[in-house]
């Protein structure tokens, strides 16, 4: 879940590029709207969901396996344990649950080996007990084709501003 290899890529047509500016629209839809069984259904089972740490250097670490991540995610089957979390309120750091405005902006897709692999710029908005939080970065996307549309093969959520006075969540980035 590296960044892309811009030399072993090749460009998508407009059509690909319209598609994936969608179907990620529907991802922020979906979590603004809190529909998380429609969220969950754009990755596949194996997604893995990893939003990395920053090292004390000012660097990201590279391997979850190994370091401390924001979060990390092997498959879906964490991320369907963070949301049954939350809807049924055992998760504390989301109750209450916080209103968020989800934009982003397609910077680039390519395809290799018939995964397309995007990347985008991306801001999240939201409140909570009246208090006002934004969160930014960078994510890095592989899509498979699923029928007309993606599924979330690998998702890598990078949090530039890392000052973090709540418990970060899967719908604040």
């Amino acid at each position: 879940m590296n960044a892309v290899n811009e030399h072993a890529c090749s460009a998508v047509t407009a059509a690909t590029w319209h598609s994936v500016v969608r179907f990620l629209g529907q991802e922020a839809k979906h979590l603004d709207d809190k529909d998380w069984d429609a969220w969950l259904a754009l990755y596949a089972l194996d997604a893995e969901y990893w939003i990395p740490s920053w090292d004390s250097d000012g660097t990201l670490i590279t391997d979850p396996t190994k370091h401390v991540s924001l979060i990390y995610y092997k498959n879906r089957g964490g991320l369907e344990d963070r949301i049954f979390r939350i809807r049924t309120g055992r998760s504390a750091s989301s109750t209450p649950l916080a209103r968020t405005s989800h934009q982003f902006q397609l910077i680039d897709v390519s395809e290799m080996g018939g995964v397309v692999q995007v990347r985008t710029n991306w801001t999240v908005d939201s409140v909570t007990d009246h208090e006002v939080r934004s969160y930014f970065g960078t994510a890095y996307y592989s899509l498979v084709a699923q029928g007309d549309s993606w599924l979330i093969q690998s998702k890598k959520t990078i949090v530039l501003n890392d000052r973090i006075d709540q418990v970060l969540d899967v719908y604040l980035v």
